[in-house]
């Protein structure tokens, strides 16, 4: 597929695609007149790229970790340093505590939902009102 349908199924502008391979976190095939070409993978490789610049992490990481989403899965990464797992311990640590905030904060608005639907009047078929 051209980089305008990648963009269409996935929600970013091609701009942003463009630099994306830049960045080595996409490797589309090259046709012969020099277009780009991305293959369904791309899809959900450019969604797993946005979950992760929106948890924070920076495409640099990104770019190490991309391989373990991989299905096979190639982890081999020779300029692991010990910075750089301290900072992809502490990202995975934050995104942990995220989740956790999320689903407290997902599970408070069910019970508040639930509580309000007990407690609601029922409304008569003739009480509807449309606007």
């Amino acid at each position: 597929m051209r980089i305008g349908e990648l963009s269409r199924l996935t929600g970013v502008s091609r701009r942003l695609l463009r630099y994306y391979e830049e960045q080595g976190l996409i490797v589309p095939d090259r046709s012969t007149n020099g277009y780009r070409d991305y293959d369904e993978r791309n899809v959900d490789r450019v969604k797993q790229i946005r979950g992760l610049l929106a948890a924070g992490l920076p495409t640099r990481i990104i770019k190490q970790i991309l391989p373990c989403l991989d299905k096979p899965r190639s982890i081999h990464f020779p300029d692991a340093t010990p910075e750089m797992l301290a900072l992809l311990t502490s990202e995975r640590d934050k995104l942990t505590d995220r989740i956790e905030m999320l689903t407290r904060n997902r599970d408070a608005m069910t019970e508040y939902l639930t509580e309000v639907e007990q407690h609601r009047a029922p409304v008569a078929p003739g009480q509807l009102h449309s606007t």
